[in-house]
């Protein structure tokens, strides 16, 4: 397989997020080669003239070409000339190289600021099919461990490029020079680089395994450290540190490998580079007769152009040690772009009607078939509607049809009157509270997690007030207080050093400081204590007629005061009415599972 076969696809990849300022990084190496090239080739003059050997018609072809530069400028003969002239080159050349240093430095950065906030963004607005298919590891690989790889490839791969232009820039001087000395050369360097062809495939390779195992790995971290109370508390570990050192192992190994690979190369290139060297300047003094001194600057030349070529194959293992992660990202990236959400363009007021389905078909794979049938139902503004049924009767997927992170297969929702498909989004979302059975707690202040960092309430007395107004209503303000630093306290990762009430309450906080128009509550108290069920349920009859709440529960007696109840039962509405008119109706789904809950 012929890696460098690839290096169009991966500088239309680099092309894709750097742009057009990639080609000024291709122009400065290009200068900065041929400067020190020129530089080296000016020693041809030199020892013309401190061999005092002046007569012109004894030059050959490239001698000649330059001794009529040098005489142009009237130092043909000057040793001082000739000597500053080498010298202004390879300070020319020091600036190039510090410019293109620089700017690839820069460029570099720059890429990795770019993929981070591009993936960050697309990542929030991708669309809720795309993101259940995925894990949270492939994700935080993808943003982190991907995303490094492939900035530290770019250094790698401009460095890879400096030496394909230098070796050129070595090689043709040097066949000016002497084009017999430099073509036995040249044509063994080529084969010797023919041979590492298949070392590079093989490090390529290395590097494909290498990022695929970071996700799988990256994948076992996340998902352990969030089930750590239960893995630890059940003694799972050795079953979960079987699978990790498996795939740690298989990601040291190829690790391994691919050092070793560039072991090989490194301590190699300077004996290959001498032999061949070698056996060419015997051949041209011995056979064919050369005069010495065209060989010894072509010599340093080719040595300069071996040297480059050599470190060319190690830096060019070094770009596929992390051509991977290229790869990843730009194929992630392709796809997500494939599934960002479509918002419409009409933005909606503050809710004034309410939310109608209207034969509203759902599924989440059409081969499976539909989880939700024929779905007609309306929630009125300002009113509280309840949706029940058993496990899998299709109500989540109902309420995260209302946030239109899913959206119909068939059928119509309207917000107000307007189809969903013209919906803009963000004028929507922005109007909706929602509260799971999960908890969404951030490893920050309380005040910071009901405000979500709108600023320093011990800075701004009005978002404090606000912060606490929310708390009170929740019936979080009496246990915040209590904590050792009250509204500053940090909570932890995801809220562990707050019970689970606690926690529940805080996150019923933040939705209501939002002051939302919709407050969407999805099991909101199923796992909680009595207690504090009960302060979460005073908080949501507390805004009955001033807030559109709909609310999912397995406690009935939640929805005791909901002002409409839709019973679901494998993806349909079977049952519709108020608590009391279900609760009393003969033979009816509700009654029945109001009794077997004993209310």
């Amino acid at each position: 397989m012929n890696t460098f076969s690839d290096i169009p696809r991966y500088v239309r990849i680099y092309h894709r997020y750097i742009g057009q300022r990639i080609y000024l990084v291709f122009a400065l190496t290009i200068l900065t080669a041929f400067a020190e090239g020129l530089g080296f080739t000016m020693l041809l003059p030199l020892l013309r003239i401190t061999q005092d050997s002046t007569n012109p018609e004894e030059l050959s072809g490239a001698q000649e070409v330059i001794y009529n530069a040098l005489a142009w400028l009237g130092i043909a003969d000057s040793l001082v000339g000739v000597l500053l002239i080498i010298c202004g080159l390879f300070l020319v050349k020091g600036a190039l190289q510090f410019a293109r240093a620089s700017y690839t430095g820069y460029l570099q950065a720059d890429l990795l600021k770019q993929l981070k906030t591009s993936f960050f963004d697309m990542y929030n607005s991708m669309t809720y099919r795309y993101f259940i298919t995925q894990n949270a590891g492939h994700f935080i690989n993808v943003i982190n461990g991907q995303v490094k790889r492939f900035f530290k490839s770019f250094a790698e791969f401009t460095g890879a490029l400096t030496k394909v232009v230098s070796a050129l820039s070595f090689f043709t001087f040097a066949l000016v020079v002497n084009w017999r000395f430099a073509l036995m050369v040249l044509a063994l360097g080529i084969g010797v680089l023919m041979l590492f062809q298949f070392l590079n495939a093989y490090v390529r390779t290395l590097s494909r395994r290498v990022s695929s195992e970071m996700s799988h790995l990256n994948k076992l971290l996340v998902q352990s450290l969030q089930a750590f109370k239960y893995v630890v508390a059940t003694k799972q570990t050795d079953q979960l540190r079987t699978e990790v050192g498996d795939s740690i192992g298989r990601l040291t190994e190829d690790i391994f490998w691919q050092r070793m690979a560039g072991s090989l190369t490194k301590s190699i290139k300077q004996p290959i580079s001498v032999l061949i060297i070698t056996v060419v300047i015997l051949i041209q003094v011995q056979v064919l007769n050369a005069s010495l001194a065209p060989i010894f600057v072509a010599l340093l030349l080719f040595h300069k152009g071996m040297q480059s070529i050599m470190a060319l194959q190690q830096s060019w293992q070094r770009v596929m040690n992390t051509i991977g992660s290229v790869e990843v990202v730009d194929d992630e990236m392709q796809r997500i772009q494939q599934n960002q959400e479509r918002s419409g363009s009409r933005r909606l007021g503050p809710l004034s009607r309410g939310i109608e389905f209207q034969d509203v078909c759902f599924a989440y794979d059409e081969e499976d078939g539909d989880v939700l049938h024929d779905i007609n139902i309306t929630v009125p503004v300002n009113e509280t509607v309840a949706l029940v049924g058993e496990s899998g009767a299709g109500k989540s997927t109902l309420v995260d049809m209302m946030t239109l992170m899913l959206k119909p297969r068939t059928g119509t929702i309207r917000i107000d009157g307007m189809p969903h498909e013209k919906v803009d989004l963000d004028s929507w979302r922005q109007q909706i509270g929602y509260v799971s059975q999960e908890t969404v707690v951030f490893d920050d202040t309380v005040a910071n997690n009901i405000s979500l960092w709108q600023g320093d309430i011990d800075e701004d007395p009005t978002l404090r007030e606000r912060v606490i107004h929310a708390a009170e209503r929740a019936h979080a303000h009496h246990f915040i207080q209590d904590l050792p630093n009250s509204y500053q306290t940090v909570v932890g990762d995801r809220g562990v050093r707050l019970s689970g009430g606690q926690r529940q309450r805080l996150f019923v906080a933040r939705e209501l400081f939002k002051q939302p128009n919709l407050l969407l509550l999805d099991e909101a108290t199923s796992d909680l204590d009595t207690a504090s069920e009960q302060h979460i349920q005073d908080s949501i009859d507390a805004l009955k007629g001033e807030v559109t709440v709909v609310i999912i529960a397995h406690r009935l007696s939640t929805v005791e005061n909901a002002d409409q109840v839709y019973v679901l039962d494998e993806g349909r509405v079977t049952e519709t009415g108020t608590y009391h008119e279900l609760r009393t109706r003969e033979n009816g789904q509700f009654r029945e599972m109001v009794e077997m809950q004993s209310l």
